[in-house]
């Protein structure tokens, strides 16, 4: 199938278009048969040079069965060769199955939080302060001497590991401040 398309050409950031006629199935930038015009989007919409179009060629590509792509249509149809109608997509804007999804779960979530809070104000909750406080201070007082028993065993050997360590930075500063002295 032939189509009368764009090719992209220019340098970064400054393109430049060549309105072709080539196969479908060819590159974009690609392989074409015949240049039937030019397009500059750099150019004010009103400038003559922005559109120039081999206008008896077009139409005797499209009298052989070239289709033009949306955007040399819509060019075209500035020059009534061919009628252009914006495209209507009313799916367009909707969101995706995806954000449904998350947001359903969004307005769950809410809802029981919502249902939560509702339960909560109509059935609050009984606080016992005198015997909340007890309890804890009684378990805290019979687990005391049993954690003190099992932490000092542990307390007596960590001096005896530290000790030698402590005794070696002392040793080498005292060679060093004689040293000095000699100085």
């Amino acid at each position: 199938m032939l189509k009368i398309r764009l090719a992209r050409g220019g340098a970064k950031k400054r393109p430049y278009y060549s309105i072709v006629v080539a196969d479908s199935h060819s590159p974009r930038d690609g392989r074409f048969i015949e240049k039937v015009g030019t397009y500059n989007p750099l150019l004010k919409k009103d400038d003559p040079n922005r559109v120039v179009l081999k206008v008896e060629r077009i139409q005797e590509w499209m009298a052989k069965g070239a289709q033009p792509t949306d955007r040399v249509a819509r060019e075209l149809g500035k020059l009534d060769i061919v009628k252009w109608e914006a495209g209507n997509n009313p799916n367009k804007g909707k969101p995706g199955k995806k954000a449904n999804e998350r947001a359903e779960e969004k307005a769950q979530k809410e809802a029981d939080r919502a249902a939560a809070a509702a339960e909560l104000a109509a059935n609050p909750p009984v606080v016992e302060e005198p015997v909340a406080e007890e309890a804890p201070a009684e378990v805290a007082a019979e687990a005391a001497p049993e954690a003190a028993a099992e932490e000092a065993p542990a307390a007596e050997e960590a001096p005896a590991v530290e000790a030698p360590a402590a005794e070696a930075p002392a040793a080498e500063a005292a060679p060093a401040a004689e040293g000095e002295d000699k100085a």
